[in-house]
């Protein structure tokens, strides 16, 4: 298979970005817009069927979770924050001074994170928003997360990220609340964080009124393996990426037709003795397996579509890896699957997907920085410039843009 062929295959594999549900998610933001809690409060009773007096979570809550956990999933947690804190510290833009020039990075003053809950608790959403946030120096962070329950592992996580501001909301209602700002939530400047088809709505239709970090579609993983892959591991790797939800996408690629069979044989074996077998059956049917013709082909191919996750599982794999461009992250050898990126590896799991990674990137530290350039000209800086600079303000016609510079130079 070439790299035409595949990416036929891969736009007929992808949704069609849409915007189905589309009027659903205007009407509840308008609403939000004008009737602030009011409506927050019905949408709240109406989707999570939780009738709500407050929304702010209080301290003590939070801490009771975190009390409440057992002592190694508090020392798991502890660990994984840690890691991303160091990452996180690594990557971070640093202020540059040349003199005349400066560039300058202040972190913003209020960011909303959405944090999935509802069906199922996500600590770790928490661990990679908010971390990077705190690293970056965010005044203020703002938790939105549809988990009702008391003693819960994502307050516990909230917790140990030293979050003040949680709020029990989701949906695209919890998203136009952050947006707007309403009796008992802030209007923020940014919102991040992974959530439902509504919720990415939702900051689609919101960006412009308030920063967003990317609209995430459903999530995607390409394999590359050779002959001599662990194909266990590899099922395993296929099944924790089927198994997020539905629309999920496994895209596996080999140069041995031998190796797929037997991956896919094994697949057929394993399946229904998963736990989530019915959301991994129904996920695997957007798979698509294929042999590749060269390595080329294959790099061409990843470059082209730019995965959320690309695992390389090859004994070629450092030269591979070396050569992609365009990816949400790179997953290299057997000691480094996808699933550790999920919880522990360090940077964010908050990825672009759909190809959006050809011009985006995973949420990290900078994503929560503003910045600016700082201009201090001396004298003879400014007469080695300016005659070019009215030369092109004269063409321009802007007259007082020339005269601007040409009083200075008399």
């Amino acid at each position: 298979m070439d790299a035409l062929e595949f990416r036929e295959v891969f736009r007929d594999k992808t949704e069609a970005a849409g915007f189905e549900g589309m009027s659903g998610v205007m009407q509840i933001i308008e609403d939000v817009r004008r009737n602030k809690d009011a409506a927050l409060r019905s949408y709240t009773e109406k989707f999570d069927g939780h009738a709500v007096d407050s929304f702010k979570v209080p301290p003590e809550k939070l801490r009771a979770s975190f009390d409440a956990l057992p002592q190694e999933k508090r020392e798991a947690l502890e660990k994984i924050r840690e890691r991303i804190e160091d990452y996180q510290r690594m990557i971070r833009y640093e202020d540059r001074d040349d003199g005349e020039f400066k560039y300058v990075y202040h972190p913003l003053e209020k960011v909303g994170v959405y944090v999935p809950g509802g069906t199922a608790l996500y600590p770790s959403s928490v661990l990679m928003t908010v971390v990077p946030a705190m690293v970056a120096g965010v005044h203020e962070i703002h938790v939105m997360t549809p988990t009702f329950e008391d003693n819960n592992i994502t307050f516990a996580a909230l917790h140990i990220c030293g979050v003040e501001h949680v709020y029990t909301a989701g949906g695209a209602q919890a998203v136009a609340a952050l947006a707007f700002g309403t009796e008992s939530i802030p209007k923020v400047d940014k919102i991040v964080g992974p959530g439902n088809y509504y919720v990415a709505l939702a900051k689609r239709l919101l960006f412009g009124e308030v920063g967003i970090d990317m609209i995430a579609g459903p999530s995607e993983i390409l394999i590359y393996v050779d002959e001599e892959v662990k194909v266990d591991a590899v099922v395993y790797d296929i099944f924790a990426q089927s198994e997020h939800d539905r629309n999920a996408r496994t895209f596996l690629l080999s140069e041995d037709q031998g190796i797929i069979d037997r991956i896919e044989d094994r697949i057929k074996d394993l399946i229904d003795l998963q736990p989530r077998a019915e959301i991994i059956k129904q996920s695997i049917g957007n798979n698509h397996y294929a042999v590749v013709d060269s390595r080329q082909s294959l790099l061409a191919l990843v470059n082209h579509i730019a995965p959320e996750h690309v695992s390389v599982q090859h004994r070629d794999s450092e030269m591979i890896t070396r050569n992609i461009k365009y990816a949400g992250a790179v997953f290299e050898g057997y000691y480094s699957p996808e699933a550790i990126g999920d919880y522990a590896a360090g940077p964010s799991h908050v990825l672009p997907t759909d190809r959006t990674g050809r011009f985006s990137h995973g949420l990290n530290v900078n994503d929560f920085l503003t910045s600016h350039a700082v201009i201090s000209l001396t004298e003879r800086t400014f007469g080695d410039i300016a005659e070019s600079a009215m030369t092109v303000a004269e063409q321009e016609q802007l007259d007082a843009h020339y005269q601007s510079l040409k009083i200075r130079t008399e």
